[in-house]
């Protein structure tokens, strides 16, 4: 046993962590962030949410075992052998976890709506290569764990609940500060060395002000109104079901807009109607009154001006999203927008902006079909 323990001390794969670990924990990060790109898809699936459960279990008992490796808790056990691992193990599911709240929020097409996220997701890994003791900065450490495990549980919850609203989200929240501030305060009674590297007071103060912060995007709209998403948002000269399809005939874009492939100018004929179609992405069985609030900019003022409300119910679980289209006659020139909200909280999911210009009843339009 002695002499098996010390041929996996010397083993070249052990050397080699040791030799790179400067840089190893960020390429495990950006592995654990790859392997979640490549492999979820949506969050209601049973694969879906037994790996993320998997991973915030995984990184719970890592983040308690590597904490108390510093004080010699595993000498003499089989543990002390894995110790150089938990590390690049904790930043496997940092990773992991990142890169699954990235696929559910990019559902959204309204970038705006996401790019607060993605800010604190690029923080987070700037952050984890840049500090000098990396994820042994327990601040950071912590701090991290925090954002994934609120996020976790604000996807999580409505999902298993079939439920979603703003006290579902402050559910979720103190869910999110009951685990972290239970794993904290344990692991800072048991480990002296953490108790020697941070102050309580300090860190619950940089918990509290990362959950404020969550919940002030969340309430400014910031950030979508998860698990609900908007995947498509079209504005269309027409829009007709058949056999259960919508197709939608709208104006091409220019050959050179690779990102889209419908005009956000739409080229209004007289005595013609605006259709607004979108298609949201709602977990299974999870059920949601949703409005197309349609607004016009107007020039004078140069304030946004409420024009009318259309609500629908939609009903989850249909892979390409939950389609739905409204639409108006009468509408004047000039920009608009129309916000895809949550009826009782006024939630935006997500944002169509377009602008409507007067044609000529006998002018070609380049129009193109599509199916939903």
């Amino acid at each position: 046993m002695k002499r098996a323990l010390v041929r996996f001390r010397n083993s070249a794969f052990r050397k080699y962590i040791r030799k790179h670990e400067k840089h190893l924990p960020v390429l495990f990060f950006m592995g654990g962030f790859i392997f979640d790109t490549m492999t979820l898809g949506r969050i209601d699936r049973v694969y879906d949410l037994t790996i993320l459960c998997l991973h915030m279990i995984f990184l719970t008992i890592n983040i308690y075992l590597f904490n108390l490796a510093d004080d010699e808790k595993w000498k003499n056990t089989f543990i002390e052998r894995f110790e150089i691992y938990l590390p690049l193990a904790i930043q496997f599911s940092f990773g992991a976890l990142s890169s699954a709240y990235v696929i559910y929020f990019s559902r959204s097409v309204s970038l705006s709506k996401t790019a607060s996220f993605f800010i604190i997701l690029v923080f987070i890994l700037f952050a984890n290569e840049l500090l000098k003791k990396r994820i042994s900065n327990k601040y950071l450490q912590f701090s991290v764990l925090y954002f994934l495990s609120f996020t976790f549980f604000s996807f999580i919850i409505p999902v298993f609940i079939r439920k979603m609203n703003q006290d579902i989200f402050l559910i979720s929240g103190f869910t999110s500060l009951a685990y972290i501030f239970c794993l904290l305060i344990f692991i800072y009674l048991v480990s002296p060395s953490t108790r020697k590297e941070i102050h309580l007071g300090k860190m619950i103060s940089m918990i509290l002000i990362l959950y404020t912060t969550l919940n002030f995007f969340y309430f400014f709209k910031l950030i979508p109104p998860v698990p609900l998403a908007l995947e498509d948002g079209i504005v269309a000269h027409q829009v007709e079901i058949s056999n259960n399809k919508y197709k939608v005939i709208y104006e091409a874009d220019e050959w050179y807009i690779f990102w889209r492939d419908h005009r956000l100018k739409f080229t209004h004929r007289p005595n013609e109607d605006v259709y607004i179609f979108t298609s949201i992405f709602a977990p299974t069985n999870l059920e949601k009154a949703i409005a197309h609030r349609w607004k016009w900019l107007n020039p004078a003022t140069k304030n946004w001006e409420i024009v009318e409300d259309i609500a629908y119910e939609i009903k989850g679980g249909r892979t390409g999203g939950y389609r739905g289209y409204t639409y108006k006659n009468n509408v004047k020139n000039g920009i608009w927008k129309v916000e895809v909200i949550t009826v009782d909280e006024e939630l935006v999911l997500g944002v169509v902006d377009f602008e409507i210009v007067s044609g000529s009843s006998t002018k070609q339009i380049d129009l193109k079909e599509r199916r939903f």
